[in-house]
């Protein structure tokens, strides 16, 4: 069965290094119509900035109707995303770390190369924090507070903060077997 025949929105796995899985996420959401509906599972400890901006700038500027569930993790790049979703879920076990942004380089770099990323990401990292405010409707003390030096929360403190719901987990109750 193809994504376009089955029944209910497209349902989207956010796991691990999103970086890593950046061509996969990003083919996976612009298979939703825009302004279709999707379900994103978040189960990520982040990834690039720039592979954050880029899943959140195609889940709003495809107008694309997600509801986010953290099953699991959503730390670092992966708020924002999560952030962009209309509707958004936890469980008491979610967690989430805020964080400043971390610049690392595997290459070698001048003395001026390296003083361009440092403004460049300082800038980043502003602007960012600003769209992370904007989306979740917070002040940006409350983000800068969490950020600075880094906050887990749990999924119960999100919702107690109004910024998702809070969703049980239940056990799937399964027909009984007969005892021979």
């Amino acid at each position: 069965m193809s994504e376009r025949d089955r029944e209910g929105p497209v349902e989207i796995a956010l796991v691990g290094d999103l970086t890593e899985n950046q061509a996969d996420l990003c083919d996976k959401l612009l298979s939703v119509e825009p302004g279709g509906e999707c379900i994103l599972y978040f189960d990520s400890l982040g990834g690039s900035p720039y592979c954050a901006m880029a899943l959140t700038s195609l889940i709003l500027l495809r107008d694309l109707k997600a509801t986010g569930i953290v099953a699991g993790e959503c730390s670092s790049a992966a708020m924002w995303p999560f952030a962009a979703c209309k509707k958004r879920y936890v469980t008491p076990f979610s967690v989430l770390l805020f964080h400043p942004m971390r610049w690392q380089s595997e290459e070698n770099v001048a003395l001026p190369e390296a003083a361009e990323w440092a403004r460049h990401f300082g800038c980043l990292e502003k602007d960012m924090d600003a769209l992370l405010s904007d989306l979740l409707g917070l002040p940006p003390e409350t983000v800068q507070q969490w950020m600075v030096p880094g906050r887990y929360l749990t999924g119960r403190e999100l919702a107690e903060a109004g910024l998702a719901e809070l969703i049980a987990l239940e056990p799937l109750k399964w027909p009984r077997r007969k005892r021979r």
